[in-house]
This record gives structure tokens, C-alpha cells and sequence, in this order.
């Protein structure tokens, strides 16, 4: 069962069971949810430095320290919305990435929105794209997932999950010393995986 207490873990162990979980997004142009297929772990304070709490809290990652259940989204390159789900205790920061997932709804209104999307398989593939495809916005920061407009449902979990490096991370929070990536074997929705020079 998907609630509060679901979140109230460390990132590592709420990770895996999210796949096959659904995410949905209300707006006024509709709604789209996705199935999500692959995420990404990162541990708090101190802990891992591919996280934006390893040096502690700041006015960007507030949400992340804050209470379990809700989003902590942020822009990456000056360009793309990237969007965790919050875990821990309030004030133990650590979070899930949301980097792949299948629209399993308002596929019509996600392909409006990623005009650029060679194929439905790639509507939500990758973390970029899939706040694309979701309608998820960076004033979305701190929103509660199990209140409108959004929710959460256990979906069909994932019977078999791979795990490996997390992707695009070099230095000390890259490569396979952090195999903190979890995806469903052959799903197509999955995001290449792309190994950081310095990993």
C-alpha cells in the first residue's frame, strides 16, 4: 500500500518498490499518468556526494529535508525539470529520481507536450522528459503526491528488478561504487544508460 509511512524509509529501500507504480498528474489541460519503469537513489547529509544534500540543506533542496511523500524537483542545465520523490523522516534528506516511466494515460495530451518524441516508448524516457510528459513544473517543488493534483497508486510492482551505476554521475558519487539505479528488465521505456567520463 502506497502511504505516508511508504516514504517515511530510506531512499534505497523505497526505491526498488516503486516500480511499476503509477504517477498522476492533474492539470487544466488534462491528466497523464506514467507506470514507472526505472529510478535512481540518493542518500542525504554527508552520505553521498552525487546528492544535492551531501553539504547540507540549502534554499534549492529545502524539499528534500522536508516531509516524505512529496516532490523535490529542480532544474538541471538552466533548462530541464527533474522531479524525486521525497523519503526519510522530515529532516533526513534522501529522495528518489524519477527517470522513466510508460503513459499509461492521456497519451494524447503527453505527446502534445514532447513534440520531439520519435515513439511513445520514449515519451517519459529519460527525467526530462518525463516532467515533460507529466505536465510537472518547477513551482511543483514541495508538492504533496497523495493530494490533488496528484496521486499515487501501487500499480502491478515489478517482479524482477535490475540494479547498476547510476547514469551521467562521475567522481566520488558515480560508477559502480553507487550501483543505485533500478530499472524493469526489458522495458522498453527504460533510459540508455550513459556512463559520466570521470566515473
Amino acid at each position: 500500500m502506497l502511504d505516508r509511512a511508504f516514504f517515511e524509509r530510506p531512499s534505497l529501500e523505497v526505491a526498488p518498490e516503486l516500480l511499476g507504480t503509477i504517477l498522476r498528474h492533474e492539470t487544466d489541460a488534462g491528466t497523464v499518468a506514467v507506470r514507472i519503469t526505472e529510478v535512481e537513489a540518493y542518500v542525504g547529509q554527508g552520505i553521498d556526494p552525487g546528492s544535492h544534500a551531501f553539504r547540507g540543506k540549502t534554499a534549492r533542496n529545502a524539499s528534500m529535508f522536508g516531509s516524505p511523500g512529496h516532490l523535490y524537483c529542480y532544474f538541471t542545465y538552466g533548462m530541464h525539470v527533474c522531479a524525486n520523490m521525497v523519503c526519510s523522516p522530515n529532516g533526513e534528506a534522501s529522495g528518489v529520481l524519477i527517470r522513466a516511466g510508460e503513459i499509461v494515460e492521456g497519451i494524447e495530451l503527453a505527446r502534445t507536450r514532447r513534440t520531439t518524441s520519435r515513439s511513445d516508448k520514449d515519451l517519459a524516457q529519460g527525467p526530462a522528459r518525463l516532467t515533460v510528459a507529466l505536465g510537472i513544473a518547477l513551482s511543483d517543488d514541495g508538492s504533496d503526491l497523495f493530494a490533488p493534483p496528484f496521486s499515487l497508486e501501487a500499480g502491478s510492482r515489478a517482479s524482477d528488478v535490475l540494479t547498476g551505476p547510476r547514469t551521467g554521475l562521475g567522481g566520488p558519487g558515480g560508477g559502480a561504487d553507487f550501483p543505485w539505479r533500478f530499472w524493469i528488465p526489458g522495458e522498453p521505456t527504460v533510459s540508455p544508460y550513459k556512463k559520466h567520463p570521470k566515473a
